[in-house]
């Protein structure tokens, strides 16, 4: 009885050609398993064999025949040599293994995590750089990131450090407002807590966004490399300005960008106003100022707050008056402007007569008013005249007079500065912790990166006229009595400080310099010197008068009755 054959199993053609590649790729693997050897070598020897080539490319014409009789030379050694053939050939085999290794590619791209986030940008972008009517769109749900979004940079926490965003041409970015939009949005995508920098390529259509690194606090109050006339604010980013200075930081001394503020006859900003939050650093703003200020001009403080901050001031050589009470600034600020009246007046006289303008006016002289909206108000309650209206003659003439003012007040009161201070201060700081809105307020254009919440004291922003806004950071000049302060700064500030005036005149010595930490236990003994104004020179009335260190000083007559200097006069108000 005849068998009948097996049933056979049915197979498609898609099955076998699936068979087929996967007999054909694990042969391929085998093969490549069993002649990695012989590959790698053949790689070697390619890649040694290009590299030869355009080694003799490069070779000039006049150098290829001694080449060429070198390397014969070199060929017949090894030939002569006893199993040189056998050795050269072993080696080149090396070297070709060698040269042919594969490597480890290194990522280029971000990963899954980072792939992620930029997908996530790119979808929370569309809204804002996407239209209806436009066919081919950079921006697209559930498009691919990659067309818009480039120079992606992590750090270790993987949040983006870097980015360049490329946005069609249709979109506004000339308005500020959808700028604004767009950068808070990167921002808060991006992470908060950190400095972005926004730099807006209209001509590209590219928006690149980067994080800024935090400024340097450490850099302390000392003499800085500066011709007279100039102030250094404080120290911005390295791109920011084409000035650097040798400054001390800490134990070392490194190249920082300054800040420098020019003031005198040829200054474009001859005034200046700093506004913040109470403990921001607009008091030692002006410290670093008027230590900044003392070796080549005057200075007179005014104190509106009361708290004491200028007491290291007090009776040094240069330094007029430190005023704290309400008289005390109003006759101080009074005498400022008919001293004002009287350089213009003796530098004009000169200068018809055809001669130089007397050294007296030459000498510049710093007018240092710190919150002067308390001392408004307080005249108001009094019904005294307002300060702020004898800042007007220096403020307006103050840059042909060589007489510079300075104004620090705070955010809640700023409103009740006058209109004079506000007209005449081009130069201008925003300290502490502020908004966008309260930024523009003040300086007149918004901040160029993302403000932080929380900042050190003395950071903020500065812009002069109608230049860039900065980054700022000012240098740490706390008060040298304060003893919360850190001790060296604390001790950076007793070193700039010039000798005291008085102590030739009252007989109070003058305290040892290893001893000046303790100034303030060594001066309570007298107790003028416990005042918040203490001992000051006193500008007399009628002709110019000699005082040393300070040049002369005139005093126009007609103005109040001076005080004597020979003894400590206390606060006054």
């Amino acid at each position: 009885m005849a068998r009948r054959p097996l049933p056979r199993i049915p197979i498609s053609g898609n099955d076998r050609i699936a068979r087929s590649r996967e007999l054909a790729r694990t042969a391929a693997d085998n093969a490549t398993d069993v002649l990695h050897p012989l590959i790698t070598i053949s790689r070697g020897l390619r890649l040694l064999a290009a590299a030869g080539l355009r080694r003799w490319a490069d070779t000039p014409r006049d150098r290829r025949g001694p080449g060429l009789f070198l390397a014969a030379v070199c060929v017949l050694a090894v030939a002569l040599v006893p199993y040189g053939p056998l050795l050269g050939l072993v080696g080149l085999m090396g070297v070709a293994a060698w040269k042919g290794r594969q490597r480890v590619p290194v990522r280029t791209g971000p990963d899954e995590s980072q792939a992620a986030r930029l997908q996530a940008l790119h979808d929370a972008l569309v809204p804002y750089f996407s239209v209806p009517e436009d066919p081919s769109p950079l921006f697209a749900h559930g498009g691919e990131w990659a067309k818009a979004l480039s120079d992606h940079e992590f750090d270790g926490d993987g949040r983006l450090t870097r980015l360049r965003v490329k946005y069609p041409p249709y979109f506004p970015d000339g308005e500020a407002e959808a700028r604004a939009r767009i950068e808070q949005l990167l921002h808060a995508k991006s992470g908060r807590g950190r400095e972005y920098l926004f730099v807006w390529e209209e001509e590209a259509n590219q928006l690149l966004m980067s994080v800024l690194p935090a400024l340097p606090t450490t850099v302390a109050a000392q003499r800085f490399v500066t011709a007279p006339g100039e102030l250094v604010l404080g120290f911005t980013d390295q791109d920011a300005v084409r000035r650097t200075m040798p400054v001390l930081d800490g134990d070392t001394t490194r190249d920082a960008p300054p800040v420098v503020w020019r003031t005198g006859p040829r200054s474009t900003e001859p005034h200046l106003l700093a506004v913040g939050h109470p403990g921001s650093g607009t008091t030692s703003l002006l410290r670093s100022l008027a230590l900044q200020a003392l070796p080549y001009g005057d200075v007179l403080v005014v104190e509106g707050g009361g708290t004491g901050e200028y007491a290291c001031l007090t009776g040094r050589a240069g330094v007029l008056a430190v005023e704290c009470g309400l008289a005390g600034a109003l006759a101080g600020l009074e005498w400022a402007a008919h001293e004002t009246e009287r350089r213009l007046i003796s530098a004009n006289r000169a200068r018809q007569a055809g001669h130089p303008a007397p050294e007296d006016v030459g000498r510049p002289l710093f007018i240092l008013v710190d919150r002067p909206s308390v001392l408004s108000h307080v005249a108001a309650a009094e019904g005294r005249p307002d300060p702020q209206q004898l800042l007007g003659v220096p403020l307006r003439h103050g840059r042909a007079a060589h007489v510079t003012v300075v104004v620090a007040d705070q955010f809640d009161s700023a409103e009740f500065l006058d209109e004079a201070v506000r007209s005449h201060t081009r130069a201008r700081l925003v300290l502490g912790p502020a908004t966008p809105e309260q930024v523009r307020s003040v300086l007149g254009a918004p901040p160029h990166t993302t403000p932080t919440a929380d900042v050190p004291p003395g950071r903020g922003y500065v812009r002069m006229g109608t230049g860039a806004v900065l980054r700022l950071q000012v240098p740490a000049t706390p008060d040298p009595y304060d003893e919360a302060a850190s001790e060296a700064h604390r001790q950076a500030v007793l070193g700039l400080l010039p000798e005291r005036q008085y102590a030739m005149e009252t007989g109070v010595p003058e305290v040892p310099e290893d001893r000046r930490a303790g100034e303030r236990a060594a001066g309570a003994a007298d107790p003028a010197d416990t005042a918040l104004t203490g001992p000051r020179l006193e500008v007399p009335a009628g002709p110019v008068r000699e005082t040393a260190g300070t040049g002369p000083v005139p005093e126009p007559v007609g103005s109040p009755t001076a005080r004597t200097g020979s003894a400590p006069v206390p606060a006054e108000g």
